[in-house]
C-alpha cells in the first residue's frame, strides 16, 4: 500500500484468466480504479485470448503483467513484487484450471506464482461451464482454497456461453467489488 495525503492507497492485484468473463472483469477493473486503488492485472495466456492486455491497461493506467519471464522492472522479480504490494489478490474470473493450480500450489504462470508468494487475502470469482462447477474434483479444490483461508464468491445460475444453463456464471463485477472492499476493511 503507498499513502497519497497521509491516507493509505491499497493495490489490488486483478488476476485475470482465460473464460470468455474476462469481458466483465474489465468493468471491475474500472470500478476499483474509480473507487481509488491502485490496480496491478496479471493476465494468463488464456485471457489475453478474450481481451486484450491493452484494455486493461487504459483502464488500470499500469503496464500488465503477462509473461512470467518479462524483464522486471526493478531488481525484485515481478511475481514477488506484485505479491508484496497487494492488499488483496482477486483472480475474476477464475477458470476450473486455475482454481486447481492455486488449490495445489502450482506456480507454473505468472498468476500463479504471484498467488502462491502473496501473503495477502485471496478473493476467487469462479467462472465455468456448470458440469466443470459441479465435478467433484472442482468442489473439493474449493473447499481446499476456502480451508487455507481463501474466500470463494458464489457463482451465478443461468445461461452460460457455453450453451447451457446452469451454475457457473462469475458473480457480477459491483459484487466482487463489495467483497474487495469488504476484505479491505478486515485488513486495516
Amino acid at each position: 500500500m503507498k499513502t497519497t495525503n497521509s491516507k493509505p492507497t491499497p493495490e489490488i492485484v486483478l488476476g485475470v484468466t482465460g473464460s470468455i468473463a474476462a469481458y466483465k472483469a474489465a468493468e471491475l477493473a474500472r470500478l476499483m480504479v474509480k473507487s481509488g486503488w491502485d490496480v496491478s492485472v496479471v493476465m494468463t495466456r488464456g485471457a489475453i485470448r478474450f481481451v486484450a492486455p491493452l484494455t486493461f491497461q487504459t483502464l488500470s493506467r499500469r503496464p500488465v503483467t503477462v509473461d512470467m519471464f518479462s524483464e522486471p522492472e526493478e531488481w525484485v522479480p515481478g511475481h514477488i513484487s506484485l505479491a508484496d504490494r497487494a492488499a488483496v489478490l482477486v483472480v475474476a474470473p477464475c477458470t476450473a484450471n486455475v482454481i486447481a493450480k492455486l488449490a495445489h500450489g502450482l506456480a507454473d504462470d505468472m498468476l500463479t506464482a504471484t498467488a502462491l508468494a502473496c501473503p495477502a487475502p485471496l478473493l476467487v470469482a469462479p467462472a465455468m461451464n456448470c458440469r466443470m462447477w459441479e465435478h467433484q474434483a472442482t468442489q473439493e479444490n474449493l473447499a481446499l482454497l476456502r480451508k487455507h483461508g481463501a474466500t470463494i464468491l458464489d457463482v451465478g445460475t443461468g445461461d452460460l456461453a457455453c450453451g447451457c444453463e446452469g451454475q457457473g456464471r462469475m458473480a457480477e463485477p459491483e459484487e466482487i467489488h463489495k467483497a474487495i472492499a469488504a476484505l479491505l476493511r478486515k485488513t486495516k
